[in-house]
């Protein structure tokens, strides 16, 4: 079928566009007047989807965001298809109500059949309108009598497309082949309840032009212009392992998030937000419970799974020896991760061993294990790998270090002697697949949406490493530079993403991440969404933050330097600096103690004065080997090994230490020192000249503390335009390499967590992509402010107090005294002194404020609700802090410190609550 495009759209001058056909071909299009731009080609009619492309003048382009165009012919016979198209900006908020949230809950809408396709037709309408009432249906009027001549009584009505044609259309199929061209039309509301018109939409009338061959005609008007108050909703925050329960296993369970969703519907809330739920076994110990690092982007935790429901009736008895346990652990103020890990996974084998054969011919799962066989073979080998060889570390692995899929196959085979091994992690998965799909339904059903979290990394140690080592750079970590959170900086330990190797298969591992995470959420946030910008990457060699620099980035040249008046010396500028001063500065008494020990000597002809005289010997000159060596002569005791607090040798092994902070002060001030640098040499391999990263707070170190007066400013001039000026361009293009094409491949609602060193191009990005940005009260963007009011939020953004990675409301409120007196009289507004604890009252005015912004989503963690409520809140706020950034061997483990149903039945707190809510129309 041959196909002409019309596209209205008034470019500027040296703008241009494209059609973009899912066949893969891109047809340019023509210039054809100030109001058409026009292509034509051959397609298949019915199976061609096609989207356009805007190129500006620099030739970037812009890529639509998915509109579920299909070309397609129905019943015309037609040889020629004309379509007259609107361009649709990514960034158009109206596209935000065609995700997931709205178009599968809040404003779901079913295909109806009550509205039949006539018999013979010229044109189709096709509009979107996502957010009309339950009872609402868009209609269409205009000249002519096949447009019913404007009569309101008896307009057009339109149906809904449903899956059909792509998503999100109302459908209006007319005989126009009696009428004149041009005719005028509009779209308006019909009331199917009470049977009448209610209003146009908004604007000049549309235009219908004789069409420039024979056939069918489409019109897809993208958005009708009516007029909607914007849509607000509010929601909780809170990770699954902290939801208690009367009948939970001492950590929340997938199946607490119905009793959750009871609760939150109860109050008028409309999402409920989760930390990511991936299994993140690598170790066995306490540290497998940050959140963050998953040993597979596919797996769900086994932490989560609900095993009397597993059980049922007909195994309830495996449980009961367990019951003592299961009291015990469910009573404890914070998740027992180890112990917890231990109980569930004694019940497991057990109900396996009981259920194996049933369970492995369930057509059920046969049909899960088809659909998600792409990661489940490899994830389940590599926990049996991972058990078998006692580490995740698959590097240290006796066989199968290299994953071939061959091999892999083999060793799952069902005739293996160890296939049950292999198999209760079929078993596993399945069951927290249906108890999470089960609650996500029932979520939905109740009028709820679920709010996923993507990690930026993935484990060095995981199943996705493991794979696919090539789409990581495995010899760099993943981190965040230096902030009033972490002055240190923060080391993730993730491998960095090879960006390009990604590219290169269409990001097909994000593809099937989306997907899978799309089965249970309706919308994520982007943890880091700075790392599609460029990522704070870490040395291998290294263990602090301090170390990183911006991968991507514009290096800095020898050449620049020695034109900005610096000059370069390698040895002064790209290595640690230590003078006698600068050792007596850190260790006092110590130094010489130091320095025998750790460092020598520089050769005299390698230094001129007020260069450095020592450097740190071979066995010590990187962060990892300082580490290692106290590592080493700091073993903990046997009581507590590796658990926070466990105690300390009742001597030191280096007694010549003891007068300067012990063994712990040593460390942290050598690692200090290996710091003490200007320049990182980032050459890569075959490049024509030396390349080089600035220390980020460079001049904070004693190594520029003691540069000539003369160097101190061209230096600090070349380290401001390397990270705020000279990236921002290059930056926003290695963005929308990447973030279009992976917004595109997904219909859940994008948050990006867009806190931290933001480079001035994120928000323009993310507006250009209808990315939702996030607005935090007491970490202000704009320069120079000390609080963000939520008054200002952006209509697009999501809200909040405070996040998992901070204290919460009232926890803030006692860390920084001065600061929270400027908060009370600046923002809430009150005169004198600001109570010493954060009252009930200062609490709910707060929650008040963020309720009433302007933002789409307003979230709250739990905790800073309930603190609302002086009965019913913690007495200690600081128990309540879920993570501290600071501590990369944080032990996460807050629980509510009652059941969810205790909190359902607070029926005064609930009634504030809803009432709250309601006042301020969310």
């Amino acid at each position: 079928m041959k196909v002409h495009f019309l596209l209205r759209y008034r470019t500027q001058f040296g703008e241009s566009f494209a059609v973009s056909l899912s066949d893969g071909r891109q047809v340019p299009m023509k210039y054809l007047n100030d109001e058409f731009w026009q292509a034509e080609t051959e397609t298949d009619a019915g199976t061609t989807g096609y989207h356009y492309i805007l190129f500006d003048r620099q030739g970037d382009k812009k890529v639509e965001a998915d509109p579920g165009r299909l070309l397609f012919a129905d019943n015309t016979g037609a040889a020629s298809l004309t379509v007259f198209d609107y361009f649709n900006p990514a960034g158009l908020v109206e596209n935000t109500f065609t995700t997931q949230p709205f178009a599968n809950i809040f404003f779901r809408k079913k295909a109806d059949a009550r509205l039949k396709m006539p018999a013979k037709y010229t044109h189709l309408f096709r509009v979107k309108a996502p957010l009309l009432g339950a009872d609402e249906i868009p209609c269409i009027l205009g000249h002519s009598v096949a447009l019913r001549n404007w009569d309101t009584s008896a307009p057009l009505l339109m149906q809904f497309a449903g899956k059909k044609n792509g998503d999100g259309w109302w459908e209006a199929y007319i005989d126009l082949s009696a009428e004149n061209f041009p005719l005028g039309y509009k779209y308006g509301v019909w009331n199917l309840r009470s049977n009448r018109f209610t209003g146009f939409e908004e604007g000049t009338n549309r235009a219908i032009y004789a069409p420039p061959s024979p056939g069918l005609v489409i019109h897809h008007d993208n958005f009708a212009r009516f007029t909607h108050m914007p849509w607000r909703g509010a929601g909780v925050a809170i990770p699954v392992f902290s939801l208690r329960s009367k009948n939970s296993f001492g950590t929340g369970e997938f199946t607490d998030l119905i009793l959750l969703a009871d609760w939150a519907k109860s109050v008028g809330l409309k999402v409920i937000q989760l930390l990511p739920v991936n299994d993140t076994s690598a170790g066995g110990g306490w540290t497998d419970s940050y959140p963050y690092a998953a040993i597979s982007a596919f797996a769900l935790h086994p932490l989560y799974l609900n095993l009397a429901e597993v059980a049922g009736k007909a195994q309830a008895s495996i449980l009961k020896p367990f019951a003592k346990k299961q009291k015990e652990l469910n009573a404890a103020a914070a998740v027992d991760y180890e112990a917890v890990m231990e109980a569930k996974w004694a019940v497991i084998r057990q109900l396996y061993a009981a259920q194996k054969t049933a369970f492995l011919t369930n057509p059920e799962f046969i049909g899960y294990f088809t659909e998600n066989r792409h990661w489940l073979i490899p994830y389940a080998a590599f926990c049996y790998l991972r058990d078998k060889n006692g580490s995740s570390d698959f590097n240290t692995w006796s066989a199968h270090r290299v994953y071939k899929e061959k091999d892999i196959e083999k060793l799952v085979s069902p005739g293996a002697a160890h296939y049950d091994e292999v198999a209760v992690h079929y078993f596993v998965q399945w069951h927290l697949h249906r108890q999470l799909k089960a609650a996500a339904d029932y979520a939905h059903e109740h009028g709820l949406a679920l709010k996923g979290d993507i990690p930026i990394g993935i484990y060095r140690n995981s199943c996705d490493a493991w794979m696919n080592p090539e789409l990581y750079n495995m010899d760099m970590q993943a981190g965040a530079p230096p902030d009033d959170f972490a002055v240190n900086g923060q080391n993730w330990g993730f491998p960095t993403y090879n960006w390009e190797r990604m590219k290169a298969d269409g990001f097909a591992w994000w593809r099937q991440r989306f997907r899978q995470m799309s089965l249970y959420f309706d919308a994520f946030r982007i943890d880091h969404i700075l790392g599609f910008f460029r990522i704070w990457s870490i040395p291998l060699h290294a263990v602090e933050g301090i170390l990183g620099y911006f991968v991507p980035a514009l290096p800095v040249t020898e050449q620049e330097l020695h034109a900005a008046g610096i000059g370069f010396d390698y040895e002064r500028l790209c290595k640690p600096y230590i003078t006698d001063t600068i050792l007596w500065e850190l260790f006092g008494d110590g130094a010489g103690a130091v320095l025998n020990h750790f460092l020598e000597r520089l050769p005299a002809d390698n230094y001129l004065p007020g260069d450095g005289q020592y450097r740190f010997k071979a066995a010590f000159d990187t962060q990892r080997k300082v580490t290692a060596f106290f590592s080493s002569t700091s073993a903990p005791s046997s009581e507590g090994e590796g658990r926070p607090g466990a105690a300390a040798p009742a001597t030191s092994p280096l007694p010549f230490m003891g007068g300067v902070g012990g063994e712990v002060g040593v460390e942290k001030q050598l690692l200090s020192l290996l710091t003490n640098v200007i320049l990182f040499d980032v050459t890569p391999d075959g490049a024509a000249e030396r390349q080089y990263a600035f220390r980020f707070g460079m001049e904070n170190t004693s190594s520029f503390k003691y540069l000539p007066a003369a160097v101190k400013e061209p230096l600090k001039a070349l380290y401001v335009d390397y990270f705020f000026r000279r990236q921002d361009d290059f930056w926003q293009q290695e963005a929308m390499e990447k973030l279009p094409a992976l917004k595109r491949s997904t219909n859940m609602l994008i948050c990006g967590e867009d806190l931290g060193m933001v480079p001035h191009c994120v928000p323009d990005v993310m507006q250009e992509l209808g990315i939702l940005s996030l607005e935090i009260q007491r970490m202000p963007k704009k320069t120079g402010s000390t609080f963000f009011h939520p008054k200002d939020a952006p209509y697009l953004s999501v809200v909040t107090p405070s996040t998992h990675d901070m204290s919460t409301i009232r926890g803030w409120w006692e860390e920084d005294r001065q600061l929270i007196q400027r908060f009370f009289n600046e923002i809430l507004h009150f005169e004198g002194t600001a109570p010493y604890f954060c009252e009930p009252w200062a609490n709910r005015l707060i929650v008040e404020q963020h309720l009433h912004s302007p933002a789409m989503w307003a979230i709250f963690q739990l905790q800073d609700l309930m603190g609302m409520d002086g009965a019913l809140r913690r007495s200690n706020p600081h128990d309540e802090r879920i993570n501290i950034p600071a501590n990369p061997k944080h032990y996460w483990q807050y629980r509510m410190h009652l059941t969810l149903e205790e909190l359902h039945s607070a029926e005064g707190f609930n009634g504030v609550l809803r009432q709250m809510v309601r006042d301020s129309g969310r």
